[in-house]
């Protein structure tokens, strides 16, 4: 009968340890894997992507409503930067937010483009909340799957900042030889 726990949320996961790059595609579409692979290979720093892929042993067909081009449209969203979050067949859907709950709207009588929410991928909180999209909305229906990147933000390295905190130390207390540092200035010599 399968697990009644809640499913792992690896994106949320990977927001929750402060990652600077999230994102997610699928392994049928080679353009979206392609540039966020690319972007995620640019980044510097670690790096987090989900890729939906097909296991045809133990999950067959989990992602069919991601994958199958009859029905994708309908059930995912393809983020892009400073764009709206426009989805559907006819692109007759949009995600707006309401306060701080997305909420899925029909685009046309009164509600436009303008009223959607616009994807920033520097955007946290944003991003959180997109992580959390699989769940149910208050309306009852499901939300589209947001694809692409979540979240990027420019930030030094765990690298960079061990380099700029040892040249530092250098310049302030000079450069030390390393054998005396463990001898120290009390030390026996056994002959």
């Amino acid at each position: 009968m399968g697990t009644i726990d809640s499913p792992f949320n690896p994106l949320a996961l990977a927001l929750g340890a402060d990652a600077s790059f999230v994102a997610r595609t699928l392994d049928v579409d080679p353009a979206l894997m392609r540039s966020v692979l690319k972007r995620a290979n640019e980044h510097q720093g670690s790096s987090f992507v989900e890729i939906y892929q097909n296991c045809n042993v133990y999950n067959d067909g989990a992602f069919n409503l991601f994958t199958d081009k009859a029905v994708k449209k309908e059930n995912t969203v393809e983020l892009e930067h400073g764009k709206p979050l426009v989805f559907g067949n006819n692109k007759d859907k949009g995600i707006r937010l309401e306060g701080t709950q997305p909420e899925v709207v029909s685009l046309g009588d009164g509600v436009s483009a303008e009223d959607l929410w616009i994807h920033d991928e520097k955007d946290y909180f944003k991003a959180t909340l997109l992580s959390r999209l699989y769940e149910i909305n208050k309306n009852g229906t499901g939300f589209p799957r947001p694809l692409g990147i979540l979240y990027s933000s420019e930030r030094p390295t765990y690298e960079d900042l061990l380099h700029q905190q040892k040249d530092m130390t250098t310049k302030k207390s000079g450069q030390r030889d390393l054998m005396k540092l463990f001898m120290g200035s009390n030390y026996w010599e056994i002959q």
